[in-house]
């Protein structure tokens, strides 16, 4: 068993290294971007990564207050995925379900069992897993960005 203080360092130290790891892959559009803290520019609407206990995910987060506007949102996103195939596996799509904190969200996700934070050997799994899929959704992203114009 681990505290939660080593949880802690384990977190941080592994998303600084991911970062460094990240900082010289452009965007799709060609950009500088920072990974981690990935901004899509449309409040309410973030791209995630977290680590909770053994599961990796990676997910597009809905957090709009009105759920009408999350429902909109979360369907224009549904639609547009037919069209642009940038995400290249499915996904999992759940419209109106709670975050950790019980906060009514829409949620677009992959997860990826068996691999934990704490420990420095599951990091290159981590990586694998996380680089593919956040690169796969700034892709998406970047040609599907305009259609939310009336949302910034």
């Amino acid at each position: 068993m681990f505290s939660k203080k080593e949880l802690a360092q384990s977190r941080k130290e592994f998303w600084m290294i991911f970062g460094q790891y990240m900082s010289p892959v452009l965007s799709s559009e060609g950009e500088k971007i920072n990974w981690i803290n990935y901004k899509t520019g449309v409040k309410g609407l973030q791209f995630k990564m977290n680590v909770v206990q053994d599961t990796a995910s990676i997910s597009i987060e809905i957090n709009r207050s009105d759920v009408r506007e999350q429902k909109i949102i979360f369907e224009k996103l549904f639609q547009l995925k037919n069209i642009d195939n940038s995400l290249k596996e499915e996904w999992n799509w759940h419209l109106h379900t709670s975050d950790e904190s019980g906060k009514l969200i829409s949620r677009i996700y992959r997860e990826r069992k068996g691999i934990n934070i704490i420990y420095k050997e599951s990091w290159p799994a981590l990586i694998s897993f996380f680089k593919p899929r956040m690169m796969a959704l700034d892709e998406f992203w970047n040609s599907v960005k305009y259609s939310f114009e009336e949302w910034q």
